[in-house]
């Protein structure tokens, strides 16, 4: 398992996955997708793109998925009107930054030469990314590990919880999944500070 690395020539980021790493990035990366664009926020397909800039008929509720709670919390905890508005002026478009984000995920790894369907051992996954792509990965990292913690129920504190689970316990291996992920993260934030 390698991380991220600065390129010291091209100042580009880059990363070597496994055809099974590069897979499983991109199935996480499309199920947030998926959650993202499952719900009232999702903006109508072939709207006009002006009228769609100018509307502002977004969400006023707080979403149901305690994932999308999490990842779009109330901004005004107290007033429940302001959060309304709030919510209604600006999830909409956080959602599809979120989304174009971890769409651009999925895209890199395809273009680096994942194939739809992974089918062969020993697929190796080199994917370079310039500074602006290398900080839509780090916001998509940030996203991914939130809805897995959600999801796991992670909290800060609990190492030894998940580190006493038997390895053939599901959570345990989704806990692996979250701490892969946070890794990719770490080795990503300090290839984009080299």
């Amino acid at each position: 398992m390698n991380g991220f690395a600065r390129h010291r020539r091209s100042g580009r980021v880059i990363a070597t996955f496994t055809g099974f790493e590069a897979d499983l990035l991109r199935s996480l990366a499309s199920q947030l997708v998926e959650l993202l664009r499952n719900e009232a926020a999702v903006p109508r397909e072939g709207a006009d793109p002006l009228e769609a800039m100018m509307d502002f008929s977004g969400p006023t509720s707080e979403p149901e998925d305690p994932v999308l709670a999490r990842l779009f919390p109330t901004a005004y905890p107290r007033d429940e009107e302001a959060a309304a508005e709030f919510r209604r002026f600006t999830e909409g478009g956080l959602r599809d930054g979120k989304a174009a984000g971890a769409c651009a995920i999925i895209d890199a790894l395809e273009e680096a030469g994942l194939p739809p369907e992974l089918e062969e051992d020993g697929l190796m996954i080199d994917v370079e990314l310039e500074p602006p792509a290398a900080e839509t990965w780090l916001r998509s990292f940030t996203d991914l590990r939130l809805a897995l913690a959600t999801r796991l129920g992670v909290e800060e504190g609990d190492e030894e919880l998940w580190y006493a689970l038997p390895d053939d316990d599901p959570r345990s291996q989704a806990h692996d999944i979250y701490e892969w992920v946070g890794y990719l993260q770490e080795t990503l934030v300090h290839a984009m500070s080299d």
